[in-house]
């Protein structure tokens, strides 16, 4: 007969998320449905904003959680400055068929093309023609500076 040496498991078993969220072409995102969502540049000129501030009042601790976060944001956020954050607002904010996540989902990834878009954010494909959509990304491209 032979032994069987089966270890004990190291860790519990992961408690299952009760949420139905996607983001598919059928936008369901649960409790998070029309809330705001914020850019990646949005993100990351919050964060300076509160470090700054924190900077003022009290020491800072930075945690290896936010030196990574910071570095991320530094890395993928395509818009820098406040102004160009805000420019692209406006422009996505004259849009009232799209969701926040939409929104932010597009200012964070400058897609070139309406069919990229639609492809990468799939609940756009019937709410926004193709010209209309290309005309917002055309228009966030021309706000996006390539130096740092």
């Amino acid at each position: 007969m032979a032994e069987t040496n089966a270890a004990a498991p190291t860790s519990r078993a992961r408690e299952k998320v009760g949420g139905d969220e996607e983001a598919t072409s059928d936008l369901k995102l649960g409790e998070f449905q029309n809330v705001h969502s914020m850019s990646l540049s949005e993100a990351r000129a919050l964060i300076i904003a509160i470090l700054a501030h924190r900077a003022t009042t009290k020491k800072v601790e930075e945690t290896e959680t936010l030196i990574k976060t910071q570095d991320y944001l530094d890395v993928f956020a395509r818009f820098k400055n406040t102004e160009n954050i805000t420019a692209v607002e406006r422009v996505l904010g004259a849009h009232p068929q799209l969701e926040p996540f939409e929104k932010s989902q597009l200012a964070s990834l400058c897609c070139e093309s309406a069919e990229e878009a639609k492809t990468l954010i799939p609940s756009l494909t019937n709410k926004i023609t193709d010209m209309d959509l290309q005309e917002i990304l055309d228009d966030i491209t021309k706000l996006r500076t390539f130096v740092d």
